[in-house]
């Protein structure tokens, strides 16, 4: 088994950030892969012109590619945010302004996965109201992924990078993904398994895999230390995967990972060109 037998797409809101939005799909393409996912991309606006959207369709479509992952918007990601969807407030408002227009943009392309981040907690803001917020939030996200027949993922983060935001174990998360399910009846709330965050936390990665393999959605790698491309840190990857893989999980790994000091089409050396193309 190992890295040949996965199913991989290339992030590209972390990896190809040297190019312009827009020439990300076709570095993507001609690096050997044909899927990819996105952070929301206009991290200033939850309602961009449709224009915008058009364009960045027409990129995807014409590199040939696919999209398999979308970020519901986020606030300022890569930034200070974490999230909007339990900012009590505007962002919450800017949240629900854009759950319809990542989902119709998501379902344009036959993306089948809305990830949706939790946000940070709020200096004097209760956390219950915050959470309240959150549930609410979750449950439109959640009908509108399944109203284009997409699964709505729920991420957790890692404490040392992201201190003010709750969802740093994977029993945290999976938390929220069994309220929103039990909310909505639509049981498409699913755990985004991002091994990287998992193991900045310090959790037990084997043990986290065998409990909940079976509620996860999505997985994305980054070696650790270091958040770069798999062997330039100590994280087991291969093994970890093939672990998934054998407790029943054959869904998409995202590459999530800084490319470092080189371009991005060089940082895919650690998996051979012709087991690139998803299977």
């Amino acid at each position: 088994m190992g890295f040949t037998d996965q199913r991989f797409n290339v992030n590209l809101s972390i990896l190809f950030t040297e190019l312009p939005l827009l020439e990300r799909p076709a570095a993507a393409a001609a690096a050997g892969f044909t899927a990819v996912e996105l952070w929301w991309p206009w991290v200033d606006s939850p309602t961009p012109e449709q224009a915008e959207l058009d364009a960045l369709k027409r990129a995807i479509e014409d590199a040939g590619v696919r999209l398999t992952g979308l970020n519901f918007y986020a606030g300022q990601l890569p930034g200070r945010d974490r999230g909007a969807l339990s900012i009590p407030g505007e962002e919450s408002a800017r949240f629900r302004a854009n759950i319809d227009v990542a989902a119709d943009f998501a379902g344009s392309l036959g993306c089948g996965a809305l990830n949706a981040l939790y946000g940070n907690r709020v200096e004097g803001v209760d956390p219950a109201e915050q959470d309240a917020l959150a549930l609410e939030n979750l449950v439109l996200a959640a009908r509108a992924a399944d109203r284009i027949g997409a699964i709505l993922l729920v991420e957790t983060l890692n404490r040392p990078e992201s201190p003010l935001y709750p969802l740093v174990t994977a029993p945290a998360g999976v938390g929220i993904v069994d309220k929103v399910n039990r909310a909505t009846g639509l049981g498409n709330a699913r755990f985004l398994m991002d091994l990287y965050h998992l193991s900045m936390n310090g959790e037990d990665l084997p043990q986290v895999i065998a409990a909940y393999a079976d509620r996860t959605g999505h997985v994305q790698i980054a070696d650790n230390p270091g958040r770069g491309a798999p062997g330039t840190g100590t994280l087991p990857l291969e093994e970890l995967l093939d672990q998934l893989a054998k407790a029943g999980y054959d869904g998409w790994v995202g590459l999530e990972y800084k490319p470092g000091d080189r371009p991005s089409a060089e940082a895919f050396d650690w998996l051979p060109a012709g087991v690139r193309a998803a299977r």
